[in-house]
């Protein structure tokens, strides 16, 4: 029996504002190895990185944002933004159930989202941690999160 691919889902994952290089290299590894569909930045720019020894640049889409709205105009069709952030607002990782289509947003570690990104998140997320962490660990734990569970079933 074939699988539709749109009922499987695809996410992607990027980082907005993120600080150091280094650290969106190990994010693309993770995303890689964890089935990203696409990855992406908006502010700041990717730059050839060592962390990245899978190459994940060539193997998948990267896709870079000058701001913020302009890429929320180019969300994928369907597709939900996940903000990680701290906030009052945001629900525990350990209980989220991930949509099966859907884009994560990850903040720098010093200065976390924008405000206009988490107010235009559709949904918010944290886990416990007692205090920030690095960007590309974040993102990391929430992706082998998503592989981890079952996915929330959405039709659009």
């Amino acid at each position: 029996m074939m699988v539709d691919n749109l009922e499987q889902g695809f996410f992607g994952i990027g980082i907005q504002n993120g600080k150091t290089p280094e650290n969106l290299g190990v994010l693309w590894r993770s995303a890689q190895n964890l089935g990203a569909s696409f990855i992406f930045t908006i502010g700041n720019r990717y730059q050839k990185q060592a962390c990245d020894t899978h190459k994940a640049v060539g193997a998948m889409p990267y896709f870079h944002y000058d701001t913020f709205s302009d890429f929320y105009k180019h969300l994928p069709k369907g597709a939900l933004l996940v903000g990680v952030e701290l906030t009052e607002k945001s629900q525990a990782l350990e209980n989220y159930k991930h949509p099966r289509r859907c884009v994560y947003l990850l903040g720098a570690e010093d200065n976390g989202l924008t405000n206009e990104a988490i107010e235009k998140s559709h949904h918010l997320i944290k886990f416990k941690s007692r205090l920030s962490l690095n960007v590309a660990v974040a993102g990391s734990i929430v992706m082998y999160d998503r592989n981890s569970k079952p996915l929330e079933i959405m039709r659009s």
